[in-house]
């Protein structure tokens, strides 16, 4: 069987493959001849990054895992104003990163294609809020193209380079979570034929500061110019490949479909057995092509608009049928909800009411059945897994603290420490964000230690801040300079894995590891040095009583304390063990020992470890047990045993 990576380079055009959504935009951007790619990873907008990565070498492109969006902006943003075609992608909070570039720049232009993949997150997912990309882009005055299916998000990519080089300007594809991570038929088209050779493409930068200085003399001329160019693309977009009216042409009742809600549309018309409707399918939500607009429009005596989120869509087509007088009753989010991705259900419901159909089942029936069944089924909820070092971390965190301390947190799968048993996550709010929040709580609560108030005895209350190691080199850094330079009073552990591990194992820079060669490794320990930090130490978290002990000395400076906890992702180790045919330790309950105090399952929180209710005593999955032995220096009655050895 063939690799995806493989069949992402094959030179098979006219072949049907079956790729995932962003594999199949991996392909779009080598047949569209594309030479530089830069993002950082984030659900669910990783595997295209991922794919680039994996093939770049071999097609002749340029790809890098950036330290953040903006970065990753800014380098394709440069490689397409030296004439090259480049392109970022992003999930859409890492689009507010970039934000302040990406509104800035809108009006220099480009001179190569410049296309932005922002993959949305409806439902919320993997993700701390549901902000819908489509609002960025308006406001930006950015066009926006959206694929309904896999193979139009490969074609739409090809489409989207040539829009921006012929307009001379960003082009965002924007996909949503179940575009980008559902599989289809992708019919291969041909690839350029120095992606084919692996041959390096490399641009020529024209100076020209009155275009390039972003100061407001030039500013001024930009905004005008951008307002410009955004009707000239919405002419464009009137004759686009992927905007088509279809259905029963003398049809009273009419539906507009941006995206992936075309194809919950189509279904929930099949099954509701519906045919005398007229249909709007648009992969361009932004700048909505008028002309269009107006020939679908013709005849109808109501229209309804399905869309996620905000309601872009149908802003535009009220203001268009405000403007010119027409008395079309046009419904939308009165319908279809503002939260929470769409969903054939949703479509259904909401087609049927427009329409005044009963739906073919009754959801309200269902519903109730649901409610009646879904407490016999034990909670799943998400946790840290087996041998993850971060659990460690945390438990090393609340043996060394008071119990008042405050734990603000990080995005990463660290996150999970709020949950119980740990419970050593108090905030999170975006990435980089707890040494910012740790910094203004000690100020709020302390004062900085350069006051005189910390010298009256005052209780100081501990604040402990943890953040992963791609996202202290995300956004981590300024907050961390910040805090030395105001002489704050925090500990900030820094749950270094060795790898990007919640969006899929990406490097990062102080894994030293990059898709086009060796890179230069940047240790965590030494940039807070350099940085002026009060107290900096490295520890193993596999070892929890010297990492008890060095938080406790840590926690006794008065200033900014960094303790780095390196080990790396379970998973990713059990994987490289696993592909060497390598044994790690296994270690099980001595029933005699085990007393049944349960501090293991009620403090710690293994999953491998469970509770045999029959006994009264803990146990250990042995297929979940990737032998870290935390559990044996966890338990106060030695009752853990390693009856295995092997490599952690």
């Amino acid at each position: 069987m063939a690799k995806v990576t493989d069949m992402v380079l094959w030179d098979k055009p006219g072949e049907k493959v079956i790729l995932l959504g962003n594999q199949a935009i991996a392909r779009g951007a080598l047949e569209a001849n594309i030479a530089v790619y830069a993002a950082y990873p984030g659900t669910p907008s990783s595997e295209l990054t991922d794919t680039m990565a994996m093939v770049a070498k071999k097609a002749g492109v340029y790809m890098e895992y950036s330290t953040n969006e903006k970065v990753a902006f800014e380098t394709a943003l440069s490689a397409a104003w030296s004439g090259l075609r480049a392109m970022t992608a992003m999930k859409h909070v890492g689009l507010n990163v970039a934000a302040d570039t990406f509104m800035s720049a809108v009006g220099m232009g480009v001179e190569g294609g410049f296309v932005i993949m922002v993959a949305d997150d409806p439902s919320m997912w993997s993700s701390q809020n549901e902000q819908d990309t489509r609002v960025y882009a308006k406001f930006a005055n950015v066009p926006v193209l959206e694929p309904s299916d896999p193979m139009e998000a490969k074609e739409m990519t090809k489409y989207a380079f040539e829009l921006s080089e012929k307009f001379k300007h960003f082009v965002i594809l924007r996909t949503t979570t179940r575009t980008s991570h559902a599989r289809g038929d992708i019919i291969l088209g041909e690839l350029p034929e120095e992606i084919k050779q692996g041959k390096r493409k490399f641009g020529n930068f024209k100076k020209d500061p009155s275009r390039f200085v972003d100061i407001p003399a030039n500013s001024r001329r930009f905004h005008p110019q951008i307002l410009e160019k955004i009707e000239k693309i919405r002419e464009e977009l009137n004759e686009c490949p992927f905007n088509w009216i279809e259905g029963d042409e003398s049809a009273k009742v009419g539906i507009i479909a941006p995206g992936l809600a075309y194809s919950y549309v189509k279904e929930a018309l099949h099954w509701l057995g519906v045919e005398n409707v007229k249909v709007l399918k648009l992969g361009t939500p932004f700048p909505l092509p008028y002309g269009l607009l107006e020939k679908f429009l013709d005849g109808l005596e109501k229209v309804l608009i399905v869309e996620e989120l905000e309601p872009v869509v149908e802003e535009q087509v009220k203001t268009w049928a405000y403007d010119r007088g027409l008395k079309i009753p046009i419904h939308g989010k009165d319908l279809v909800p503002r939260v929470y991705e769409m969903t054939t259900r949703r479509a259904v419901e909401a087609v049927a009411k427009f329409l005044g159909l009963e739906t073919p089942i009754d959801f309200g029936e269902l519903d109730e059945k649901y409610e009646k069944v879904k407490g016999m089924v034990p909670p799943r909820p998400p946790s840290l897994c087996p041998a993850c070092p971060h659990r460690n971390t945390f438990y090393a965190i609340k043996k060394a603290a008071t119990p008042r301390a405050i734990f603000p947190s990080d995005i990463g799968c660290y996150t999970l420490g709020v949950l119980p048993p740990l419970k050593a996550v108090d905030t999170t709010v975006a990435m980089g964000g707890s040494i910012g929040v740790a910094h203004g709580l000690s100020i709020a609560l302390n004062g900085s230690v350069a006051e005189e108030q910390r010298k009256t005895g005052k209780e100081k209350k501990v604040i402990v801040a943890t953040i992963g190691d791609s996202t202290f080199f995300h956004t981590g850094l300024p907050a961390l300079a910040n805090a030395i330079y105001n002489r704050s009073n925090v500990l900030i552990v820094v749950v270094d894995n060795l790898v990007t591990a919640m969006t899929g194992d990406q490097p990062n820079p102080g894994t030293g590891d990059t898709p086009h060669g060796p890179g230069k490794q940047i240790k965590i320990e030494e940039v807070a040095k350099a940085l002026g930090a009060d107290f900096v130490e490295v520890v193993d978290p596999y070892d929890i009583k010297a990492t008890v002990e060095t938080m406790k000395r840590a926690l006794q400076v008065e200033g900014v304390s960094v303790v780095v906890t390196r080990r790396v992702c379970a998973l990713h180790r059990i994987g490289e063990l696993r592909r060497a045919r390598i044994q790690w330790p296994l270690y099980q309950v001595n029933e005699e020992k085990c007393t049944g105090c349960k501090i293991c399952i009620n403090a710690y929180g293994c999953p491998a470890i469970y509770w045999d209710a029959e006994t009264g005593k803990a146990k250990i999955d042995e297929l979940m047990c990737w032998g870290c032995g935390g559990c044996a220096q966890v338990c106060p009655f030695d009752a853990f045993e390693k009856v295995r050895e092997g490599e952690i």
